[in-house]
């Protein structure tokens, strides 16, 4: 993967080191020693420079990116892949159920990472798979995938200062009551298990979902959460501790009249763009498996 960065020099950034004003814009630590490693990478107003020189107003800073080399055992597989927008440091894909994020012993060549590997090897285009919002095997929706590692540092920091806002919509059975609410509920690993999670009020870490009702259809609530800590399984997690699990959740609700997999989908997405700064949104519309549950 290449890209080229432009930064014009405000006069504010004068007397500024080059590595100093990429931190400023976002780059790590180890994005600018990566940099450093790949050649011809740092240009001020067309001549190569180090890291360490002064920068001046009007000064134009390139930057070239160049990754050669892909995801070590990720193999490209000829897989469905919904891409709902992509420009140069980003895409956002819309994953279906029965696909896991990442390759595994039982899941090698099956992954969203398989799919996205077999995209870029059709184009000749080496890539690192970067995601930034991973969703369960079987939860469907939309996810945020990095073209490079400056844009992935990003958007990385991006999700600890959570500021990509993420609504799910989720059914569970009934009723749901309150009908607008915040879980907070530390979660942790369950004793004996690798993949299981239990609300641990000792050893858990912290975490917050809000949640709102939105309609009852068929005996069963579609409900909005936003999640505001972004730990494994959370909300699968949270709505069976407030006593409203999720349908379909073979894990821990085997509740399958209705759905075969847990009826949880990732259906909005807001952050700022990584390199440009503009606001984006995008949407996802409830999957068909989920609208058979409420409209059968």
């Amino acid at each position: 993967m290449q890209r080229t960065l432009i930064y014009h020099i405000p006069e504010s950034d004068t007397g500024m080191m080059i590595q100093d004003f990429l931190k400023g814009k976002g780059y790590s630590s180890g994005n600018i020693a990566d940099l450093k490693k790949m050649p011809d990478s740092v240009y001020q107003n067309g001549h190569t420079a180090f890291m360490k020189e002064i920068l001046q107003a009007h000064d134009i800073l390139t930057i070239h990116i160049k990754e050669e080399n892909s995801s070590e055992k990720i193999p490209p597989v000829n897989l469905p892949l919904h891409i709902v927008y992509e420009d140069e440091d980003l895409m956002v894909i819309d994953k279906p159920a029965d696909m896991p994020i990442h390759p595994s012993q039982n899941n090698y060549y099956n992954s969203l990472a398989n799919a996205v590997a077999y995209y870029f090897d059709q184009k000749n285009c080496p890539f690192v798979f970067r995601c930034i919002n991973r969703l369960d095997h079987n939860t469907t929706g939309l996810t945020i995938i990095a073209k490079h590692m400056v844009s992935c540092n990003i958007l990385s920091q991006a999700v600890k200062r959570r500021e990509i806002h993420r609504e799910y919509l989720a059914i569970v059975r009934g009723h749901i009551t309150p009908e607008t609410g915040t879980i907070t509920a530390p979660l942790g690993r369950k004793e004996g298990s690798i993949i299981e999670r239990v609300v641990d009020y000792e050893n858990g870490e912290h975490a917050v979902t809000h949640y709102q009702f939105l309609e009852e259809r068929n005996g069963h609530s579609l409900i909005s959460l936003h999640l505001e800590t972004g730990r494994t399984h959370q909300i699968r997690i949270h709505l069976k501790h407030l006593g409203y699990p999720l349908v379909g959740d073979s894990l821990y609700n085997p509740d399958l009249e209705y759905i075969s997999r847990q009826a949880l989908h990732s259906a909005r997405l807001e952050f700022t763009h990584p390199i440009t700064g503009e606001p984006m949104v995008f949407s996802s519309p409830l999957p068909a498996d989920m609208q058979k549950v409420l409209w059968p």
